[in-house]
Formats: structure tokens, sequence, C-alpha cells
């Protein structure tokens, strides 16, 4: 609880090995210096976390309550908001929401970034080569390592990109990957690979945002802290688009579609297409002429290079998806098949950011690099395969399943915090379509000091980190933290309450 004066722990959770981010394991901690102790009883502080710490310990409860509120403020005054849809206010109208900022930033050693920044690399170069083969040779399916069925009858396997080239063979420019740290009570503190977002990842002006958001609440930490810089995304960002223009020229025009302001994440599309300085379009501001895609400007049309699309395929183009769609551009495939336009992320990345096809990545490092994975994946059952989902059956108390198209939190059931009625409800949707889920053991989350009403108290949290790949595979240090608010609870996904915190990589 808070005490006057100073911050101190509010471990609500017995359960929960608090600040598991923050404080050394038990048997660690027996063997560290002495002379140095945490303000949680008896664990010592992890080494990058020492002066902050020493910091937090010394700051009065009523000061960060005002930090707080402005924060809050600030967030609103400036629109960062997100939709969430299906939810209505009091008068029956959609409600935008804000994203809980947490005054208390997660901090990675360099040592642990650097590792993690290899093992993304890898991986995302992996799943890019994967998904050049599935629209081109085939060779990982004709080896039987990944099921052809899994891959040609996916939903999102697009035919339509069957042996079209994309520049660089790099079909996810963006990736959003998500990375848990395992915590608790004899927690390795090894990073794991929870999902691969290949789509259309979103988040990255969270972090950007929450960073600008510290600076202006206690610039003197960033004095005494050596926090690696990450304003610069914006620019790798732009880079990484230009470098994916078919057109020769210096400089390719770029522009950022978005399905419109109702949105849940409008924000973030409008916040890139500024600090990028490019244009932020609706499909109605595009039309295609001679295969070529032009942008309506009030000095007539302007030919585009490059789209970098929020809005998923099936919205893009209506002559080659769903033709009821207002929100893309008719004719854009036509002009894209022709190489006279580059979407980013490709049409068709979808099939390799799937569920049940996750648990393959591993394999795909070794088929077409040649390397052990450097970034382990969380243990996955096929409730497809007959074991596994006789397992899965078994132990649903045990274990959290997820649809395989699933997102935002929503589709799955984390067992440990399920009702039996629950548990039964969601074993009869499994058996009904066993391929449409996986399972996985309930990962002990690390958690990290969060500043909440009754104090600083344990959260649970996860990592985003975003891939830029180009002409070269390129990241900012960190990335997106997001944080479980709830207590007790493992899903930090903002549509179901999560919120999110600056992330810090202490460059020495």
């Amino acid at each position: 609880m808070l005490y006057a004066g100073a911050m101190q722990p509010n471990e609500e959770t017995p359960s929960m090995h608090p600040f598991d981010e923050m404080y050394e394991p038990e048997a660690a901690a027996a063997a560290a210096a002495p002379d140095y102790r945490g303000y949680a009883s008896g664990r010592a502080v992890r080494t990058h976390y020492r002066d902050y710490a020493g910091w937090l310990s010394g700051q009065n409860a009523e000061t960060m309550h005002e930090r707080r509120d402005e924060a809050e403020m600030i967030f609103r005054r400036v629109g960062i908001t997100f939709a969430v849809y299906g939810a209505k206010d009091e008068g029956g109208a959609g409600t935008e929401r804000l994203i809980p900022f947490d005054l208390i930033p997660r901090i990675i050693p360099v040592d642990e970034w650097d590792r993690m920044e290899l093992g993304l690399a890898q991986r995302v170069t992996a799943l890019n080569r994967f998904i050049h083969d599935v629209y081109h040779e085939q060779d990982i399916l004709r080896a039987g390592i990944v099921p052809r069925e899994q891959v040609l009858n996916n939903a999102q396997y697009r035919p339509i990109m069957a042996g079209v080239d994309v520049p660089n063979n790099v079909y996810a420019n963006i990736a959003g990957v998500d990375i848990v740290r395992a915590g608790g009570e004899g927690g390795s503190g090894e990073y794991y690979v929870l999902e691969d977002n290949l789509r259309v990842p979103s988040g990255v002006s969270y972090m950007l945002e929450n960073r600008k958001m510290m600076m202006r609440l206690f610039p003197g930490l960033f004095g005494k802290h050596p926090v690696a810089p990450v304003a610069h995304y914006p620019d790798l960002l732009l880079e990484t688009l230009r470098a994916s223009s078919p057109a020769a020229t210096a400089s390719p025009t770029v522009v950022v579609l978005t399905p419109g302001m109702y949105n849940s994440a409008y924000f973030e599309h409008a916040f890139l297409a500024q600090q990028m300085g490019v244009e932020l379009v609706e499909g109605q501001d595009l039309f295609v002429r001679d295969d070529f895609v032009y942008m309506r400007t009030t000095r007539g049309p302007k030919r585009v290079d490059v789209i970098y699309r929020r809005l998923d395929d099936d919205f893009l183009d209506p002559e080659a998806f769903r033709a009821d769609s207002a929100l893309g551009c008719a004719g854009l495939m036509r002009a894209y098949r022709a190489g006279h336009v580059t979407i980013c992320n490709a049409v068709g990345t979808g099939v390799a950011d799937d569920k049940s096809i996750y648990a393959y990545v591993p394999k795909m490092i070794e088929f077409y690099l040649g390397e052990k994975p450097i970034l382990n994946n969380v243990p996955t059952y096929m409730c497809r395969d007959p074991e596994d989902l006789k397992y899965v059956m078994a132990n649903l108390k045990d274990l959290v399943v997820k649809e395989v198209h699933g997102a935002g939190g929503y589709g799955m059931l984390v067992g440990p915090a399920a009702t039996q009625a629950e548990i039964e409800d969601f074993r009869q949707a499994v058996l009904a379509k066993p391929d449409g889920y996986i399972a996985q053991p309930t990962l002990s989350l690390s958690s990290c000091p969060t500043y909440v009403e009754s104090g600083v108290a344990p959260r649970h949290i996860d990592l985003r980190p975003f891939v830029l790949s180009g002409s070269e595979v390129q990241m900012v240090p960190g990335g997106l933290t997001r944080v479980a608010l709830k207590e007790g609870s493992l899903v930090v996904n903002s549509s179901q309450g999560g919120g999110t915190k600056d992330t810090w990589v202490l460059e020495v």
C-alpha cells in the first residue's frame, strides 16, 4: 500500500512472484551483493533496475497521482484513443477509450535486447521466406514440414498471389512479434514468442507517445539512465516503405491507406502518416488507370508507388475480394500484380500469422536458414491432431486455448481463470471444430511494478517489438509493453482492459 511520503509495494497477490522483472529470483538473491536490497522484503534488485528502483522508492504518492492525471489529460486532448467494437455508451453510440498509461517503465538490459533483436531478425526473415515459398515453389510443403492442407485451405491463403513477385521478396514489411518472459516462482527469465502479427500489426504509435509522455513527466530520469531512443521509428518506417517501391525513383510516393476515422486504430494511421510526412488516404481517394494507381489531389492525379495499408485483404479491392467493400480501390490488385504499385504488408501475408502455422516457425528457421531458433516458441498443442486433442480435452482447466484466427484477446479460454461452465462451453466448441483451435500451457508471465489505484503492485506484461523489413531488417530498441491491469489477469489486450507502459532498453 502507499505510505505517506514514499512509494511502497502493494503485493496484492501472494501467488504472484512480485515484480520479477525488477527483482532477482530467490536463489540469485542469495548470491547477490548483500549491500543493496530493494524495497520489497529481502529481494535483491536486478542490476539494470537499481537506479530506477532507488528513485521510485523515494517518490511521493501525491506527486505520482498528479503525474498520472496529467498524462490522462494530455492523451485525451491529443486524441490518443481506440474504438471498442460492439461497445456502446449510454446513448447507444460506439465508445472510444483511452488506453491506460502506466507511469512505471519496463526496463530491459542491453545484453537481453541484443539477443532478442537477433532472434527477431532471424524469425521474421524465415517467415518472409516461408510466405514467398508457399506462393511460389512450395518446397516446404513438398518436404512435408508444414502440412499442405493447413496452408492451402487456410482462410488467409490468397490464390491470386501465386507466382506474384514482391520487392526484395519481403511480404511482412512491418511485423509485430509478441514476446513474453517467463517469471513467477522458478521462472527461467527466458523470452518466448507468443505469436506473430504480420498482416496489419498495430500499437507502435503508443510506443512512441509513451516515450514522449515519460520524457515530459520525468525529464530528469533520462539524464540519469542511458535509455536507447525510439523516436526515429517513423524515419525507419518511411525508409523501409521507400525501399519497397517498384518505381526507379529517388523519391517514390508513399501513402497510408486507412479504412477511415471509425477504425479502432485510426489515431495510429493518422499519426504515422503525419510523422512520415506522407498522405493519409481512404479508398475513395485512389483510382486505377492503365494498371497504375493514382491519388486524387487538388493539383490533379498523382501516381502512387507504395501503399502502407491498414485494412485487411478482404476490403482492399472489390474486384478481387469482397464486392461489397467500399473501403478499398477497384482494380488495385491488377496494378499490384502488374508490379506497378507495392502494398505493405503484402496481400496474402496472413497465411503466416495464423496461430496454427505458428507452431511450425522453428522448423521454418531450420529449413530456410539452416539455423537453430534463437527465440523459442511456447509449446503448442494442435487440436487438429487426435493425440493433442485428447490431451487438451483432459487438461482444459490448466491450458490456454485459442482460436487460430482469434485476435484482441477474444476467442480464447484461460483455463485456470475460467469457471467450470466456461470450460465446458469451450470444450464443445473445440470438439465441434478441432482444426480451429490450438492450446498452450499457462505460462507464469513475468510481472512488473505497475502504478494502480492502491499503489505499486505487480501486473503481468508482454512486449511487442516492431520489426521492419525492406532492403534490410531494422528495429528500434524495445517496443510496446502491454500490461494486464486487472489483478492476476494474463490478458494484456487493450480491448480487454489492458494498458501500456514505456519500454527502456539501457544502452550500457
